[in-house]
């Protein structure tokens, strides 16, 4: 048996306070039975069930969410589906570029569900800006537009006044955009995906697994109910090892974002600039920015790790504080605007930067670890894990089978002792980026 920590996230989340009520839960209340249960409603778990729902229509597929739907990490980052990511040497041109096929499979995978179902989920396919501030972020630039290159990717780069005409800060000494990242708001697009699942999907929310048993077959105590079945999945990334699973290749981390107000009219001429726009840290430990399609500017940086999964209103206020800084420096114009709603969400990490995907025991499968590129990458992760559970072969299946597996990290206090010396290092080298 197996008992799960619950997640404890706030409930100031911009993303989903700015989408309509949900209407009541259905909750597990009772004894069901079920051919296969995926755990997790974020973009894994949707796209897994509805994988296994088409593959096999007979079949009656159960999602146990602990939260309600946006709830939790999916609809809580920075909303881009990143198809080109950082260049890793150690995997090669060839393992590279299986990357990008398949985060370009799962961008495009969720493009079509899109537009199928009529999403609205502020779709915009303006691509992304990679800046750099400082010294460090020039470097790590360099390295970006050599990797690029190496993959034979397309990209444009831009110096400190093209950057300022599309941002309308003056921050940055220079950025590479790359055309393919889709940016969305995610909680929309979560709560879409889960409204038009096929019918032989249940999803069951407000209904945490307390329990796994498991033996011939898997029971699991959740909600106020139990439920059986046949096949399992594991789509809960970050929260995995609290489930008791891969304890030894993926941790959790909080990662924090903040949301101003909508901007006046006067304020966005006084910023000008493009009217939507997204801008990714070249060193990884700096600052992300968007500029909303409602007129809100997004900040996200600060990376934390705590065993407990929990973060108290103190930190939070803190990491309010930390964002404020970063959007003055950018944005000085804007002085007089302050943040409408600052939240955390867990992301799942490897130590080697590798994702978790496959078989774990018989009828047992997971996918997690996709170290801050989840959107993409934990949807074809979750479409394809339902191919591998039934038998369906594909080139991607294979491309995704042929990558490295995360490596092996220390048991607690190791770890964190471990991490936030790692965190404490890469904040103070990127502190410019900041």
């Amino acid at each position: 048996m197996r008992t799960r920590k619950l997640p404890n996230d706030d409930q100031t989340c911009g993303w989903t306070a700015a989408l309509p009520p949900l209407a009541p839960a259905r909750r597990l209340t009772s004894q069901q039975r079920a051919d296969c249960v995926v755990i997790g409603a974020g973009f894994t778990g949707l796209a897994t069930a509805r994988q296994l729902a088409l593959h096999r229509p007979e079949w009656r597929i159960a999602i146990l969410e602990a939260q309600r739907v946006g709830f939790g990490a999916s609809g809580r980052n920075s909303g881009f589906i990143v198809d080109v990511g950082h260049y890793q040497p150690k995997l090669g041109v060839e393992g590279n570029r299986r990357l990008v096929r398949l985060g370009r499979a799962g961008r495009d995978y969720l493009r079509a569900q899109v537009r199928e179902h009529a999403i609205d989920c502020a779709w915009t396919e303006r691509g992304r800006l990679h800046g750099a501030v400082g010294d460090v972020g020039m470097r790590e630039l360099d390295r970006f537009y050599a990797g690029l290159g190496t993959m034979g990717e397309a990209y444009q780069a831009l110096d400190a006044a093209a950057v300022t005409a599309m941002t309308g800060t003056a921050y940055y000494r220079a950025a590479a955009h790359t055309p393919g990242t889709v940016m969305v708001q995610p909680a929309a697009l979560v709560r879409g995906l889960a409204a038009a699942l096929p019918a032989n999907v249940d999803l069951l929310e407000d209904s945490p697994v307390h329990a796994i048993h498991s033996g011939s077959k898997f029971t699991l105590d959740a909600g106020e109910g139990t439920i059986v079945a046949d096949r399992l999945f594991l789509a809960t990334n970050g929260f995995t090892p609290s489930l008791g699973f891969l304890r030894r290749c993926v941790f959790p981390a909080y990662t924090f974002a903040s949301l101003t107000r909508v901007l006046t009219d006067s304020e966005r001429a006084a910023l000008g600039g493009e009217p939507e726009w997204g801008l990714v840290p070249e060193e990884r430990m700096g600052s992300t920015v968007r500029r909303t399609r409602d007129q809100r500017i997004l900040i996200r940086n600060t990376v934390h790790y705590t065993a407990g999964l929990e973060i108290g209103d103190t930190y939070r206020r803190e990491v309010r504080e930390i964002h404020r800084r970063t959007f003055r420096a950018r944005f000085p114009m804007l002085a007089q605007v302050d943040f409408e709603y600052t939240w955390g969400g867990v992301m799942g990490l490897s130590v080697n930067g590798a994702h978790f995907f496959g078989k774990l025991d018989d009828n047992l499968f997971a996918a997690a670890a996709y170290n801050g590129v989840g959107v993409a990458m934990g949807t074809i992760s979750g479409k394809l894990l339902a191919d591998l559970a039934v038998g369906a072969d594909s080139e991607l299946l294979d491309d995704m089978q042929s990558l490295p597996r995360p490596a092996w990290i220390p048991p607690p206090p190791f770890l964190g002792i471990g991490v936030r010396a790692t965190l404490a290092r890469l904040t103070a080298k990127a502190r410019e980026e900041l």
